[in-house]
């Protein structure tokens, strides 16, 4: 009988408010309610709050500009080189476009998060299906990335935190804002392939990769040490390719 009790528990139909509150505390639930009903509206709307939340944070305690220039100060030194050697005239109408592209590029994250979002669950549904003998959907293994990656939602509330506690805006890097990765905490000269390398190993990050992990076994019907091959694998790939192109340019 207490068996029988679980399994209804298990097999309860889940709401969006409990999705994402078992995401965080029960996440084999949530994943396997996906396969009941694909819906993501709310970890998307979710994703719209903090993003608005975290950038009029920017907005009043940093500024577009100075956010920037912030992003100048930790890029490849030959593009600091560059940016140093145009006429003033030049480097301030080039600083306030990359001002203006950085504060709309953010505003437009909740869009593009979608985009990227359908990247990554087709690459990962073509992954599991065609190259580990998967049984994913689309839209199951979409709704699979827009819970998995909620904790990322935390770097942004912790962002807006640290920001309204008093972050010196000298020290704030929008490309990375809040210290919970080891590259946070190396010095602004340090080599670009290292800070890449040490960002990649980010707990947020690898927090969601577990939470991948196990939505994609769900979805895919898999064992998990197969997605793990699928999620991890791509990973390793980007970080790979990111430290390599840091390192080159």
């Amino acid at each position: 009988m207490s068996d029988t009790v679980a399994n209804a528990e298990v097999l309860k139909p889940l709401s969006q408010v409990e999705r994402v509150v078992d995401t965080f505390t029960a996440p084999s639930k949530t994943f396997t309610d996906i396969l009941r009903d694909a819906s993501w509206w709310l970890p998307w709307l979710l994703s719209v709050l903090v993003t608005l939340g975290f950038g009029l944070a920017i907005q009043q305690k940093v500024g577009w500009d100075k956010a920037y220039a912030n992003i100048l100060l930790h890029s490849p030194q030959a593009q600091q080189d560059r940016m140093n050697q145009l006429p003033p005239d030049q480097q301030a109408k080039q600083k306030a476009a990359g001002a203006a592209f950085v504060k709309y590029i953010f505003w437009a994250t909740p869009i593009l998060s979608l985009l990227f979002a359908a990247i990554a669950a087709g690459v990962l549904l073509a992954t599991l299906n065609f190259g580990l003998g998967g049984s994913a959907t689309f839209g199951r293994m979409f709704a699979v990335w827009m819970y998995g990656t909620l904790p990322f939602l935390i770097q942004g509330l912790l962002g807006i935190i640290t920001l309204f506690a008093g972050l010196d805006a000298d020290s704030f890097n929008l490309k990375n804002p809040v210290g919970t990765n080891v590259g946070y905490f190396l010095p602004v000269d340090a080599p670009q392939w290292l800070a890449t390398f040490a960002s990649a190993f980010d707990v947020l990050t690898i927090w969601v990769l577990i939470l991948l992990t196990i939505g994609c076994a769900i979805v895919g019907k898999t064992k998990r040490g197969t997605a793990a091959v699928a999620v991890w694998g791509w990973w390793f790939v980007i970080t790979l390719v990111k430290v390599v192109m840091a390192a080159i340019f």
